[in-house]
């Protein structure tokens, strides 16, 4: 647990025909079973704010509780594991 005793909880912004999306998803995923966080996935294209926002980075990682972007295009592990021990 955090040090506020929430679960983590991420989104990833990406698009729905997006291979590297796909990847960054599937591979959190398979963290989960390993971590205990919840994940988001949110479409940028039903969302012109989005597009805007996040159009050449998809997919981005950011922590939902303090709009921190953790990585995009890959998920960095390190990056992942760097944001996670200082939430705690």
């Amino acid at each position: 647990m955090t040090k506020s005793n929430q679960k983590l909880h991420f989104v990833v912004y990406g698009r729905e025909e997006c291979h590297l999306c796909q990847e960054m998803i599937v591979a959190l995923h398979n963290l989960q079973a390993q971590r205990s966080f919840d994940l988001e996935v949110i479409d940028i294209d039903k969302d012109a704010e989005l597009v805007k926002r996040y159009n050449d980075k998809v997919p981005v990682l950011m922590s939902l509780s303090d709009q921190e972007e953790i990585c995009h295009y890959h998920l960095d592990l390190a990056a992942f594991d760097a944001y996670v021990a200082k939430t705690l």
